[in-house]
């Protein structure tokens, strides 16, 4: 054997280890991923951009949110139980009622219904209320249930808003406009409370 063919045995089987190495797969973290947090966390972006956006209205936000409630109480209740941990079970069922409620939220925000909320006082107001709302959603300072309490009073107000509307041919009175505005600085209050209290919601 020459001087470099002796040098190439050499030189590949001082290769072979190494490339076993790099061949083996990487690891399997010692944790997984929260994954029950993460998708918590991303149905809450979901109805925050469709609250921002108008695609879901106050009434659909509040139905998605009371709902996204009772799944983190059971969350809760589950990993009391369990040492703050989940089953397998528990899990699965908790993935079920979340694709259940992906599904619903991908329905209201492509269904006919949308957040009108006209070129005037009484409706900029009610756009930055919805707004506010979103943002106190996707930053976590507003929970689930906070969430449905302040769109279930921003819905009793459009609804008052359009009864008096069909009642007057699609105007407000002078005093229609001093109750809503009322009624709208009692839920800026409120949304102002939720957003600055010690509940934060949880991924």
């Amino acid at each position: 054997m020459t001087k470099v063919s002796l040098l190439l045995v050499v030189a590949m089987a001082a290769s072979v280890p190494a490339f076993a190495q790099q061949a083996q797969p990487a690891p399997t973290p010692s944790a997984s991923p929260n994954t029950v947090g993460n998708r918590r966390e991303n149905q809450q972006d979901r109805i925050a951009n469709g609250v921002q956006s108008g695609q879901l209205t106050a009434g659909e936000t509040k139905n998605l949110e009371n709902r996204e409630a009772n799944l983190n109480q059971q969350i809760h209740a589950d990993r009391t139980a369990n040492g703050g941990k989940l089953t397998q079970q528990e899990r699965q069922n908790i993935d079920r009622r979340q694709n259940n409620l992906s599904r619903s939220i991908y329905q209201d925000k492509h269904n006919a219904a949308q957040a009108h909320f006209g070129n005037n006082e009484i409706g900029q107001r009610r756009e930055n209320q919805q707004d506010r709302i979103a943002q106190g959603i996707r930053s976590g300072q507003m929970t689930a249930g906070e969430a449905s309490r302040a769109e279930g009073r921003q819905q009793n107000i459009n609804r008052s808003i359009a009864a008096d509307r069909a009642a007057n041919g699609g105007r407000l009175t002078q005093q229609e406009r001093q109750n809503i505005n009322r009624r709208q600085n009692g839920a800026s209050r409120q949304i102002y409370r939720q957003k600055h209290n010690a509940a934060r919601q949880r991924h």
